[in-house]
Parts: C-alpha cells; structure tokens; sequence
C-alpha cells in the first residue's frame, strides 16, 4: 500500500498519511558510495525527509539504516535546497513507525 497524495496550496505534492517531525541521526548511502550520516528530519510511514545529503542522486536507490531498525530502501522523490525527500520501497508498519516516533523523543 503506497501513501495517496496530494497537493498543498503552494502547489508542492504531500503525503496524506501521519507526518511527524523528528531529529534522528542515520546513515545513508547510494549505490556503492560510502555510507554518511544524515540528520532526518520528517518521517511517515510512506517517506521521509533528510535535511541535507550532497551529491544525491535522484536516479539512485537509497538505503537508509535508522537506528534500532534493519536496513530500509527507498527512493528519492525531490530535492530542494540540499534536502531530500524520500518514499520507502515498502511503508513502515504503523508499530514501526510509532515505535520510531516514540524512541525519537
């Protein structure tokens, strides 16, 4: 099941789902570049945004290791002023992503 979209008054396209702030410190990586840490900054169970990963690409899978889960896929859907906005290959379940929030603070 994918999140539905839509589209906010500024005319940029938005997840539907819960979308909550967080600060959490992961790793991510691109194809077979090294891994780097990334601070991300918005999560639902469909995406995320990370606030800043240079050098991203929007051709290329992204994998995104967050800490106390195993190793996610997703792909880039937009980049603006260094941020990227990601969707996952497969949304979190809803416990996951609780869970994500809650251990966030």
């Amino acid at each position: 099941m994918r999140d539905s979209l839509s589209t906010d008054p500024s005319g940029n396209r938005t997840s539907r789902s819960a979308r909550v702030g967080v600060s959490i410190l992961c790793d991510v990586r691109q194809g077979t570049r090294p891994w780097k840490q990334a601070r991300l900054e918005d999560l639902s169970p469909g995406g995320f945004r990370i606030a800043q990963l240079p050098d991203a690409r929007t051709e290329v899978p992204l994998r995104i290791r967050i800490p106390g889960l195993h190793l996610l896929s997703a792909r880039i859907c937009w980049m603006r002023e260094g941020a990227i906005g990601c969707e996952f290959a497969e949304p979190l379940h809803i416990a996951v992503f609780e869970h994500i929030v809650r251990a966030s603070g």
